[in-house]
């Protein structure tokens, strides 16, 4: 761990989300992003993951800071969950940095997390490192890139960017900052790859101003506009649209109210009226009332998923009202979304997406932007991260185009960048946490492995009474809610081949708590299977009288 200059991902590579990356030199670490990401039909038992810091946290003695790049979840929504582990400075922008402080006091951490807030564009030392922040533009305010210096060599970190000529809030790529720093010489360039298969360019917010004003305007009923709570620009466009036609915009989503607060205090927003609360909503005449809500990637408790399945409390949705879905769906939560456009076309609301609209633009580079940045940088190695494996490869194939070689590597891969040729050293533990409530449990554990066996295959508890000598005493109850009905005939049957096969057990077998247990275990088990062919989660209640 001494000597060299090394890159470690512990998440975020080869997938899209839960990123969390790390840089060794001399011995010292820095930790950049700290994201979630979402459990999907992989892991239907798992709604939101962070991912595991437990190699990190074990070394926390040698982290100098964790700093974040931008506001978005996957890069910042870890931080309240796994800050306590690694108890160390962050540094952010103004506006991270508000966001940050608000996650940081819902989970009252806001007294004991330090943030440091850098400027745009600053640069700042924490030996052995040399940090710089250069401006991008992305879809959300603030977002920078970060150049790593060290004796090494520097190291270019891009975060999430794109080449917008009009991001409508803040300024476009500092490209000549880039262009500076590849004539001082760049040994790595770790680069996003979310649309390295995407021909062309990713386009502009401005483009989606100009459409969506025209969409709204010409819109009956209810609006409803879905998506992310911190994408200003969009709000931004949403909301003067809905000025335009004449309506009045209310929140719908924790996140959103969040968002709007920490964007009014970092001085955004500054010519769009207050927004109405939800409470405020219900007033408003339909054809004068637009929504702003959370939920468009179909999370389960989101604003949009209870509108959808008509439990919102304030506010319901059905013919002549429009939904439009202002996002791109995340890999892995295409089914959670579908479901929740079907169930709001079942009510009769008309549902638009970017795949007919001109709602949405990624805020990502496609491959025209990707190869500008390269021409600019200059690096000598390239480092695919932020995609999955398809997108990873595909990027590595462009940057060798381009004149740099390129390592494709996984999330716990130690790559050493210096001295020498790059290579993979070796290999550190890493893996996926699931939060649970205010716990963290681990994703291969027993707790998720029991879960997701009950939720594919049920649960079944089984109670029951014997005296002394292990005799049954009246008539054994079985519950197995998901599996069949619990004063059905499947229980009585399962109920009497367990006390026939307690009956049958050996006297001395019978006469120990931990043996008769396990007995009646495999006893249920294989009375289920035979009569369902499942395997469930087999509890035993055993009482001795």
């Amino acid at each position: 761990m001494t000597g060299d200059l090394a890159f470690i991902p512990l998440g975020g590579t080869g997938e899209i989300g839960l990123n969390l990356n790390v840089y060794r030199c001399d011995g010292a670490l820095l930790a950049v992003d700290c994201g979630l990401g979402f459990g999907g039909s992989e892991h239907p038992e798992v709604e939101v993951m962070v991912p595991d810091p437990t190699w990190l946290a074990e070394r926390r003695d040698k982290l100098v800071a964790l700093v974040i790049t931008h506001a978005h979840e996957d890069h910042v929504g870890a931080v309240a969950h796994l800050w306590p582990k690694l108890r160390c400075p962050i540094h952010a922008s103004p506006f991270t940095a508000s966001v940050l402080r608000r996650k940081l006091g819902e989970a009252g951490l806001a007294q004991q997390a330090e943030i440091i807030v850098q400027p745009l564009g600053g640069r700042w030392k924490l030996p052995p490192f040399d940090l710089e922040f250069l401006r991008v533009a992305h879809s959300i305010p603030e977002p920078q890139a970060l150049a790593i210096r060290t004796r090494h060599g520097t190291i270019l970190h891009t975060g999430d960017w794109k080449l917008d000529p009009n991001p409508l809030i803040g300024p476009p790529t500092d490209e000549a900052a880039f262009g500076r720093l590849g004539d001082e010489g760049v040994l790595a360039m770790v680069c996003d790859s979310t649309n390295a298969m995407v021909e062309g360019h990713s386009g502009s917010e401005a483009e989606v101003r100009r459409n969506m004003a025209a969409l709204i305007k010409g819109l009956k009923g209810r609006v409803a506009v879905s998506c992310f709570s911190t994408n200003l620009a969009r709000i931004e466009s949403i909301a003067l649209a809905a000025k335009g036609a004449g309506r009045q915009v209310a929140l719908f989503g924790r996140s959103l109210r969040n968002a709007d607060a920490s964007a009014r205090e970092c001085g955004y927003l500054r010519g769009i009226a207050p927004f109405l609360s939800e409470d405020e909503a219900e007033d408003v005449p339909d054809d004068r009332l637009l929504v702003i809500c959370t939920g468009s990637q179909g999370e389960p408790r989101s604003a949009l998923t209870k509108i959808a399945a008509d439990t919102h409390p304030h506010i319901s949705l059905g013919e002549g009202d429009t939904v439009i879905y202002s996002s791109r769906m995340i890999p892995g939560n295409e089914r959670a979304i579908l479901r929740v456009q079907d169930e709001l076309s079942r009510a009769g609301v008309r549902v638009m997406t970017a795949d007919d609209h001109m709602v949405h633009v990624s805020g990502h580079p496609a491959r025209d932007e990707l190869k500008r940045l390269y021409q600019l940088v200059r690096p000598k190695y390239a480092v695919p991260v932020h995609g999955e494996w398809r997108h990873m490869n595909e990027h590595a194939n462009l940057a060798e185009t381009l004149g740099a070689v390129a390592y494709v590597i996984e999330d716990g891969d130690v790559l050493k960048l210096s001295p020498g040729k790059p290579d993979v050293l070796e290999s550190v533990p890493v893996g996926r946490l699931a939060i649970d409530g205010d716990r963290l449990l681990r994703l291969d554990g027993d707790v998720l492995a029991a879960r997701k066996k009950m939720l594919m295959n049920g649960v079944i508890v089984a109670s029951f009474v014997v005296d002394g000598n292990g005799r049954v005493l009246g008539k054994p109850q079985i519950s197995a809610p998901g599996l069949f009905e619990e004063t059905g005939e499947e229980s009585g049957q399962i109920a009497a081949d367990l006390a026939r096969a307690v009956g049958d057990l050996p006297g001395n077998l019978k006469r120990e708590d931990g043996l008769l247990r396990e007995a009646a275990r495999t006893a249920v088990r294989k009375a289920v299977g035979r009569r369902l062919r499942k395997r469930p989660a087999v509890e035993v209640h055993l009482m001795r009288v």
